[in-house]
């Protein structure tokens, strides 16, 4: 029973998160669809952009499917974000297609205990401090990431501070 349904308040009704979805937006969808190939893939959106969910292991050939193939033409890494949820942490990549005028999400989620996938440094060279800063605040590993060094904690710094579970009241300063 989650906390509403204790508070006596009704559940939320399922929101149709493809009603938001533009045509243009849809048609993406099933583009994009066609480019990745056999990979699993789930389609559905966020808010009014077009989102896919991948496989982890599948990320970094489903990333440079979409750029290198000339209908989707995902050229720009706009962002990468790491989201703890407790039972696991969600990747989440912006990509941009200047051919399109269009915005993709990729979402993937990974184990809460040791959450790995596969860099894509090779795809976009942004994703470089992006891959370090998931790795340095929730302790993403970038497998074949050339340089894991800490972005924004020190060396030896101890735990994860962008994990839930991370003991802030704890933390003494040096």
């Amino acid at each position: 029973m989650n906390r509403r349904a204790a508070r006596g308040r009704a559940e939320p009704e399922p929101v149709d998160e493809m009603a938001a979805l533009s045509p243009e937006g849809r048609r993406i969808l099933d583009v994009v669809a066609e480019a990745v190939g056999d990979r699993k893939v789930e389609t559905g959106a966020v808010l009014d952009r077009p989102r896919i969910s991948v496989d982890a292991e599948d990320i970094a050939d489903v990333c440079s499917a979409l750029k290198t193939n000339p209908d989707t033409a995902f050229k720009t890494l706009l962002c990468i974000a790491a989201v703890d949820y407790k039972e696991y942490i969600q990747i989440v990549y912006l990509l941009h297609s200047s051919k399109e005028e269009q915005t993709l999400a990729i979402k993937t989620d990974l184990p809460y205990e040791n959450p790995s996938l596969p860099t894509i440094t090779n795809v976009w060279r942004a994703a470089d401090w992006y891959e370090r800063e998931a790795h340095d605040l929730f302790g993403v590993e970038f497998e074949g990431h050339p340089d894991l060094a800490p972005l924004l904690l020190y060396e030896g710094f101890e735990g994860h501070p962008g994990l839930k579970e991370f003991p802030f009241h704890e933390y003494e300063e040096y």
